[in-house]
């Protein structure tokens, strides 16, 4: 619950009075009834905002609905502070507010983590908009200091919830066992919310906590993320970029404001100023304007969403359905390895040399070493024939002090030399591993290109692709031109107004003129049907194109993941050099520092050796 205490709700500020602008306080007059009504909307629209701010977040409806209805049913023109930028401002707000409370509710219910980033990443949606609208000059100018303030809490608020949205990207590759993007999705979540702890300097100290919450949160993620990577599961770490963007899901929705309700407007104080007959046959043509769109867009909608679930079960993107242009080049990421290494040329010699270096130490103390287990044992073997000859089993009198240190001494960097010979052995397999890669990063760049891997596609398949690509340029082109129909019917009649006809025709007539004037929409009628229609054809060709796109699909699919290994893998290759080069210097300060202690332990074990000898014949001449 934490996560969501960012700040107090923003609320769209009143206007001092219908005909004054809200920041700029100057008098505003138009000869126009519809000024006063979008007056009377855009503070309905506050009040709304101020009374979501004071209710509990529990519900997903929002303030956003009279704000919408003024901007796409009045003029932008009556005044500054009624202009497109800052009605969106308010809506996308409100939007991401209720959002927000939707995203709160879905934490506390356990919801699935894809869906929960999902819901976050439309809260980063919302405000993303919101900030294009306080980023406009005619915006930052009439807003002033509120601009700066209201931009820095929303920019805040995006980096915020995009850290929320990639946490719970991360937990989603947890329970998928995606070890190596679960890394990276945790790390882009710590990046995300660094940028908001900058931003939210002067913010409360509620703030203050819920950042610091999940700081602690996403940080412990991350780190247990980054240990288990590193020392179990050894997975490559893709490139964020690499991954499938987070899209958004909208689930809030804006309470509706219907002007001619009059449980919203109340009695028509305007009522005598029209025959009540016009005003009553007005009404009734409106409900037919607002019968025939609902039919309209009960159909639209219908086939949306069999569009909309259909394509979701192809998960076909047109933009994505073949990418063989990016086989053309190196990635940006391997050329900057390449580039790196170019002015470093000097870079596999030195690691090979390092570990040469390296081996030698290694092979000197081994040797020494041995030498001195070899003489103590020779030492033990001569004492056990002493002991024999002359029937004793413990040690004789007088026996030469040191072996027994000596022997204990070797003990002990033998056992060193064998848990260090382990970690030598396991730097020379990670040499190995990345020598090959290090030399290819090194070397011309068409042999780079010529490493990773390419798809092979035949004449048919290419066919496949162009006529899959075609077909669902189709469906754009449907859906386009079923938005752009839509939007004319919507305009048409919003624009129809035959109040002037109503007041000189007699209420006998009035069934005929309303059918006189519905005849004007049959035209767009006709050609929404015809789009609608054309529906079940256009997903029959896409269906059947899918089914030989199959096997392309998978063979593209594949060599994909080959080249994202391959570049991963070289990546991984060229920033483990500095890796390997540190624990070469390691082992070899490590040898060098046991090379000189073997060195003198060997001296000591002859030196106790010949001692022990000598005394042994001093027995045996008694």
């Amino acid at each position: 619950q934490s996560f969501l205490l960012l700040g107090e709700s923003l609320v769209a500020p009143c206007p001092l009075s219908p005909r004054t602008e809200i920041f700029s306080g100057k008098a505003v007059t138009h000869e126009d009834i519809k000024y006063e009504q979008a007056c009377v909307l855009y503070n309905l629209g506050a009040l709304h905002s101020m009374l979501g701010a004071m209710d509990k977040r529990v519900s997903e409806e929002c303030a956003a609905g009279a704000f919408t209805y003024l901007r796409d049913h009045f003029p932008h023109s009556y005044s500054v502070d009624m202009s497109h930028q800052i009605l969106s401002l308010n809506i996308n707000l409100m939007l991401g507010q209720a959002q927000e409370c939707l995203l709160e509710k879905s934490m506390l219910d356990n919801r699935k983590s894809f869906l929960v980033a999902r819901i976050s990443a439309q809260v980063v949606d919302y405000y993303k908009e919101a900030c294009r609208a306080l980023e406009n000059s005619e915006t930052a100018s009439l807003l002033g200091k509120i601009q700066k303030d209201w931009k820095k809490l929303v920019q805040m608020k995006i980096y915020y919830f995009a850290a929320v949205a990639h946490l719970h990207m991360g937990k989603q590759a947890e329970e998928q066992q995606k070890f190596g993007e679960r890394v990276i999705y945790f790390q882009s979540a710590l990046d995300k919310l660094n940028e908001a702890i900058k931003l939210a300097k002067g913010q409360p100290e509620t703030v203050q906590e819920a950042l610091r919450f999940t700081m602690d949160v996403i940080g412990g993620k991350y780190n247990s993320a980054k240990k288990d990577n590193d020392f179990i599961y050894h997975e490559a770490v893709p490139a964020l970029d690499t991954l499938q963007s987070v899209k958004g899901a909208p689930l809030v929705k804006a309470l509706p404001v219907n002007p001619t309700d009059p449980a919203v407007t109340g009695p028509d104080i305007f009522a005598k100023l029209v025959p009540m007959a016009a005003h009553e046959a007005s009404s009734l043509y409106s409900e037919e304007k607002a019968k025939l769109l609902r039919d309209v867009m009960a159909k639209i909608e219908a086939k949306n969403e069999v569009l909309d679930q259909f394509m979701d079960s192809m998960q076909l993107d047109p933009e994505t359905v073949d990418n063989l242009d990016m086989y053309n080049h190196i990635p940006p990421a391997l050329m900057e390895k390449c580039a790196a290494l170019s002015v470093r040329p000097d870079t596999v010699r030195n690691l090979v040399q390092s570990m040469q270096v390296l081996s030698g130490v290694f092979t000197d103390v081994e040797a020494s070493l041995k030498e001195i287990r070899d003489l103590l044992e020779e030492d033990e073997a001569q004492e056990r024939k002493l002991q024999e000859l002359l029937g004793r089993v413990p040690p004789a009198p007088g026996s030469p002090p040191g072996l027994a240190e000596v022997s204990k001494e070797c003990s002990k960097y033998l056992e060193l030399h064998e848990k260090a010979s382990f970690t030598n052995t396991e730097l020379h397999r990670a040499m190995n591993l990345h020598l090959g890669n290090l030399r290819l990063l090194g070397g011309p760049l068409e042999q780079v290109r010529a490493a990773l891997p390419t798809p092979t596609l035949s004449e048919d398949d290419k066919q496949v692709l162009q006529n899959l690509k075609r077909i669902l340029a189709k469906v754009q082109e449907m859906r386009d031109q079923r938005m752009s129909l839509e939007q004319q019917l919507r305009e048409m009649i919003q624009k129809d107004d035959i109040t002037t006809s109503l007041v000189t025709t007699d209420r006998s007539e009035m069934k005929k003129l309303f059918e006189e004037q519905l005849k004007k929409y049959d035209q767009l009628k006709v050609y929404l049907e015809q789009n609608l229609a054309a529906q079940e054809n256009v997903l029959k060709a896409l269906t059947d194109a899918n089914v030989k796109y199959a096997a392309v699909r998978k063979a593209l699919a594949e060599v994909e993941h080959k080249w994202n290994t391959t570049v991963q893998t070289l990546v991984a290759s060229y920033e483990a050099y500095e890796d390997l080069m540190k624990k070469c210097q390691e082992g070899k300060d490590f040898y060098t520092d046991l090379e000189g202690k073997a060195a003198k332990l060997l001296e000591r074990a002859r030196a106790a050796c010949q001692a022990s000898e000598a005394h042994r014949q001093q027995l045996l001449e008694r």
